[in-house]
């Protein structure tokens, strides 16, 4: 497990609510390949501080600088005191000559797995990446508090954010989620993703989709409670999302779920930046 960045390079930096918003580039020995994140730091961590670190994963399509530009967290985080860190959502140019061919698949599309099929299996590590090399260089390297970490994300990220939390017990003290991918063994994006990275055998499949994941849980992992909003006017919501699945194995499982949601708003970032706030929230009453 790396503690430490090998060849960490800051691209930009910009002040904010009396933080710093960063871009970083790194060497990845997990992916094989430069990476690239970003990294809000409030005052209070300025000042030397060990804050809490909230991790966002982004969507499909996305970046490091999606959430970092659109959400417009920075201006809570800096009241609340929390980092916040933003991973790119792929590895990038890894010469697979079909890694940019879908929009839903390949660059831009990681799902936050490690692909067991090639030509996949070489780079796309990210469940790795971000749990044995990310997390743990970034909160040594910044002088964060590793004991109070938050995860959350949006649709293919909200995905990433439920089940990484569910798979690595311990290591999230608060869980959040926007529109997420509740059962991706159900929908066409995850059928699409998990044949190509895991392959056609489907048992394989069940060990990455968060409504299955929580279903198998014998107390709630997150008694705090877990935060999950979606539009209603989101066009992806019936044929790709299926909250109820989530709810469902929530209320199986015993696992305090607030879903809240929410007419007139669709899948974007107006969306998120009308909530953000309560998920800052959410992650700070558990975090402190």
């Amino acid at each position: 497990m790396s503690s430490l960045f090998d060849r960490l390079e800051l691209v930009s930096e910009h002040g904010s609510f009396g933080g710093v918003q960063r871009f970083y580039k790194h060497a990845s020995g997990e992916i094989g390949l430069p990476m690239r994140f970003a990294l809000f730091l409030p005052p209070q961590a300025l000042a030397g501080q060990a804050v809490p670190l909230l991790t966002f994963l982004a969507g499909l399509t996305c970046t490091e600088e999606t959430f970092t530009m659109k959400a417009g967290a920075q201006r809570v985080a800096a009241q609340l005191g929390q980092a916040l860190l933003m991973p790119d959502t792929s590895p990038r140019n890894t010469g697979v000559d079909s890694e940019d061919h879908h929009w839903d698949f390949g660059v831009g599309a990681g799902f936050y797995l490690d692909a067991t099929q090639a030509p996949w299996s070489g780079h796309w590590c990210m469940e790795s990446y971000l749990l044995k090399e990310l997390l743990p260089a970034v909160t040594a390297a910044f002088n964060l508090d590793n004991k109070r970490q938050g995860l959350f994300g949006h649709s293919m990220g909200g995905h990433g954010a439920l089940t990484l939390a569910l798979r690595h017990p311990g290591v999230f003290q608060s869980l959040s989620a926007f529109a997420p991918i509740c059962a991706p063994t159900k929908c066409p994006w995850g059928h699409k993703a998990f044949t190509g990275y895991l392959g056609q055998d489907e048992s394989t499949w069940a060990a990455h989709d968060a409504s299955l994941l929580m279903a198998q849980q014998a107390s709630a992992p997150y008694a705090g409670g877990i935060l999950i909003d979606q539009g209603l006017a989101d066009k992806f919501l019936a044929e790709q999302l299926y909250p109820e699945a989530f709810e469902a194995a929530c209320a199986q499982a015993g696992q305090p779920l607030t879903l809240r949601r929410h007419a007139g708003y669709d899948h974007g970032y107006y969306f998120i930046s009308s909530f953000i706030e309560d998920h800052l929230r959410h992650h700070a009453t558990a975090l402190g």
